[in-house]
């Protein structure tokens, strides 16, 4: 989709959201030509805060290709959001019900019309306990290998400073002025598994592949190594209500981790000294 089709909801939703977002926060835009120019795609992005959509949907519509994001059918259904999301067509998922195929379908059309399709593959905020992508839903890795369409790993950092994921109170801290770091890599390689058989063992080769990609970019970002064991909810929940452990608490690593020392400004979702700002499309 062309900067030219992107239409007048989508264009007046960015008319409210680009000024105190530019004005809010700094910037630290990076990979922007890894967007393909032309043609269907999927970007599947990180999340560890209520703010990162607006950031990683500020980075992507500079890019001219503006996503459609996949969000739960709640936010759809009234109010002012409910409308815009309905105006710039993003597409409802209904969980566990019997229309919650439609998303899929949605986002296949979606990509064989040429469009940009946004997944958040680990479906919700992660719940790692420091904020490193969680294990990944295959909804991504599905429809890349129907559509063969390419994937863009996307990692974002800092929006977490500003609206901690979780907090007891949601304390909002503007202040001072914290960097979206937002960075899209190179297209996931699942070219191999084009031709097989989309079993459960294949689509969770594509799964972690893609997750493997984003958090990747989200290690360079912050100067850190994640951890060897990806966060996995089922597996780590029931690790936490083990007996001895306090209901709903995080569980500690099962494996030992190796880090490289970590600057205050990286772990404050602050720009890594080397980095320059794309302050683009102000």
């Amino acid at each position: 989709m062309s900067r030219r089709r992107i239409g007048f909801s989508y264009r007046f939703a960015a008319c409210l959201v680009k000024p105190p977002m530019l004005v809010l926060f700094k910037r630290d835009w990076r990979g922007m030509e890894n967007v393909p120019e032309d043609g269907g795609f999927l970007t599947a992005v990180n999340h560890n805060s209520y703010l990162d959509p607006l950031s990683y949907a500020h980075f992507q519509y500079n890019t001219g290709r503006v996503p459609r994001f996949l969000a739960k059918v709640g936010l759809f259904r009234s109010g002012f959001v409910g409308m815009m999301m309905r105006r710039t067509g993003q597409i409802p998922v209904y969980r566990e019900t019997a229309d919650a195929a439609g998303a899929f379908k949605a986002a296949v059309a979606a990509v064989h019309a040429g469009e940009c399709v946004a997944f958040y593959p680990e479906g919700t905020l992660t719940r790692d306990p420091d904020l490193w992508p969680m294990e990944g839903k295959t909804g991504a890795a599905r429809v890349a290998l129907l559509t063969h369409a390419p994937v863009i790993p996307v990692a974002q950092w800092g929006a977490h400073a500003a609206v901690p994921p979780y907090a007891r109170h949601k304390r909002v801290r503007l202040f001072p002025r914290k960097t979206l770091t937002v960075v899209a890599g190179p297209p996931v390689e699942l070219s191999d598994l084009y031709d097989r058989e989309p079993t459960t063992e294949v689509l969770g080769e594509a799964t972690e592949r893609i997750m493997a990609a984003i958090t990747g970019l989200l290690a360079e970002v912050r100067a850190e190594t994640p951890p060897a064991r990806r966060y996995e909810r089922r597996r780590d929940a029931d690790d936490a209500l083990a007996p001895g452990t306090i209901a709903g608490a995080l569980p500690p690593r099962a494996e030992p981790r190796t880090e490289r020392p970590v600057r205050a400004d990286a772990v404050s979702g602050a720009n890594p000294p080397a980095a320059r700002p794309r302050e683009a499309g102000e």
